[in-house]
């Protein structure tokens, strides 16, 4: 997955290494790239905590630049897996 790098990708980087520790963040000019291995995981719980405001999964597809893989997505998660 590949963000732009801004204030809120900021927040979203750190919920997203929070909920999956295994996950590979790259920095690069004005994107962010985060990679794993099978799955990443976005919980809204996490990036409420880190926002301090309630937040909307889809908000997330703001600063989205790219993404791969299958995608599963409720009110809760955001959940991007390869097989």
């Amino acid at each position: 997955m590949a963000l732009q790098d801004n204030d809120t990708a900021g927040y979203l980087v750190d919920a997203v290494v929070e909920d999956n520790p295994h996950a590979e963040v790259q920095y690069q000019p004005a994107m962010i790239r985060i990679q794993a291995e099978k799955r990443l995981v976005i919980n809204r719980e996490t990036m409420e905590e880190k926002l301090g405001r309630d937040w909307d999964v889809q908000e997330m597809l703001v600063d989205v630049i790219s993404i791969g893989g299958n995608v599963d997505e409720d009110d809760d998660h955001f959940i991007l897996q390869w097989n």
